[in-house]
């Protein structure tokens, strides 16, 4: 019997655009650790859903939320998008431009907490962020996305579980830490008004007030 994840994406047909994304990342020996593809469609709904224009994506490994974000974006919107490797980015890159979107997205190469002092210190604002890059920085990455952010910004935040281990008391390593710490900032922080997804490896919610 098939459980609630592999029940919802038996409805949907695949995309073929994201599987070439993801045999593309596996077949350079990159992290396979994209999105969901359920998790996938719902950044695409959330980002038109919200009408927004600026996207800030912290993590882009090969391109594959890239494109469901971008997919989203109404004519006129951009995708700023930061990423520690160049081969990464690059891969990335290409993967948009195939998806129609390389007018779309800039990329930012190297430490993404670099960069986000860089975007804070000239005045850029977003209205959407997705967050899936290192672990440990998840807590900064928060905090540099609510003080990016227009009124009424969506942040969203993927693997908050850790596949398990940030529900078990027994690890307690550094990036189980830091994501025990952003949970508990995002559902705490009076600046926000959000939510935790519990399928697939959970994604966190957020909007700015």
């Amino acid at each position: 019997m098939p459980n609630q994840e592999e029940y919802s994406e038996q409805l949907y047909t695949e995309d073929e655009l994201l599987l070439e994304v993801k045999k593309a990342i596996a077949g350079n020996h990159m992290p396979e650790v994209s999105i969901a593809p359920g998790y996938g469609r719902l950044l695409t709904m959330l980002v038109g859903l919200s009408r927004s224009r600026n996207i800030l994506e912290i993590g882009a490994l090969g391109g594959y939320s890239g494109i469901c974000l971008c997919r989203g974006l109404a004519d006129g919107g951009s995708l700023t998008s930061l990423e520690l490797k160049a081969e990464y980015a690059g891969l990335a890159e290409r993967h948009l431009q195939q998806a129609g979107f390389g007018d779309t997205v800039e990329y930012k190469i190297g430490p993404a907490l670099d960069s986000l002092k860089l975007l804070e210190a000239e005045g850029r604002t977003f209205d959407f962020f997705f967050i899936d890059a290192d672990k440990e920085n998840y807590p900064n990455y928060l905090e540099y996305a609510i003080r990016l952010a227009s009124p009424g910004a969506v942040i969203a935040g993927d693997n908050i579980f850790l596949r398990g281990r940030t529900l078990n008391t027994d690890k307690n390593g550094p990036a189980v830490q830091a994501m025990r710490r952003f949970n508990e900032m995002i559902a705490a922080d009076p600046r926000l008004n959000s939510t935790l997804l519990p399928a697939y490896d959970g994604l966190a919610l957020a909007v700015v007030k």
